[in-house]
């Protein structure tokens, strides 16, 4: 079994333990669905932060500029932080996929306050210790793992949960449902829609070939480094699936 496909192996159960999470089947209502976005927007942005971490490490990011690393693989990170910081809105307007997640918040009227006050927070210096320990549990454990990985894993398994523990793994049922509420409510979910759209066409698709390269190039033959890739890949997972048991166990408490 080469590399991707022991990676692949690994995450199988709990890929499709998300993929058939009983979250999408709940969620029906558009207070459902603003809750999710409360708790996923955090998943959004580490996901950004994650991305910066890569290019620090296989780019040169500081000055004066000396080459650094290898040019094909500089050019795939360089590639996915393009796409990831300056995409598109339906308008056309240049913007982040993290910046596009809060407007289609406000759009959709969930609460935004809980990541702007995060972001707040850090600007002003806050260790992140003290920002996490303002979040909703099971936002906090999801993120405290991504930041962990940062400050203490090698760039090869960073870049494997990027690529294969960062899935957003959207199942059809959920993109029926999102449809089902922007006909129910005209104006609300346009733009959170767009952006599952833009996210399946964009880091489902094309992102996720560069990733691949990515960690091809930074594993290589050592096999040693492709098992740390998968078993990572497959605790990132685990963490996403535990953010979605934490969101579930809400929806539910607040149903009437």
């Amino acid at each position: 079994m080469n590399g991707p496909s022991q990676i692949k192996a690994t995450i199988a159960p709990v890929r499709e333990a998300i993929i058939q999470h009983s979250l999408y089947r709940e969620m029906q209502r558009m207070d459902d669905l603003r809750l999710f976005m409360q708790y996923h927007v955090y998943a959004v942005w580490d996901f950004m932060s994650l991305l910066k971490s890569l290019q620090r490490h296989l780019t040169c990011t500081d000055i004066p500029w000396v080459p650094a690393g290898n040019a094909a693989t500089r050019f795939l990170i360089n590639e996915i932080v393009t796409g990831e910081e300056s995409d598109v809105d339906p308008e056309g307007n240049r913007l982040s996929h993290f910046e596009l997640y809060l407007q289609a918040m406000e759009q959709a009227g969930a609460d935004t306050s809980g990541i702007k006050e995060c972001l707040q927070q850090i600007q002003q210096g806050q260790p992140l210790d003290t920002v996490f320990s303002s979040l909703p549990p099971a936002a906090a454990d999801f993120v405290k793992y991504t930041f962990h990985l940062i400050a203490t894993a090698p760039v090869h398994v960073q870049a494997a949960v990027f690529t294969f523990g960062r899935e957003d793994l959207i199942p059809d049922m959920f993109l029926a449902l999102v449809n089902d509420l922007d006909k129910q409510f005209p104006g609300q979910v346009s733009l959170f829609k767009y952006y599952l759209e833009r996210h399946i066409e964009v880091d489902g698709d094309h992102h996720s070939h560069l990733g691949m390269q990515m960690v091809q190039e930074l594993c290589g033959d050592d096999m040693k480094k492709w098992e740390e890739a998968a078993l990572a890949s497959k605790v990132a997972l685990e963490r996403r699936k535990a953010l979605w048991d934490g969101i579930l166990e809400e929806i539910k408490t607040f149903v009437v």
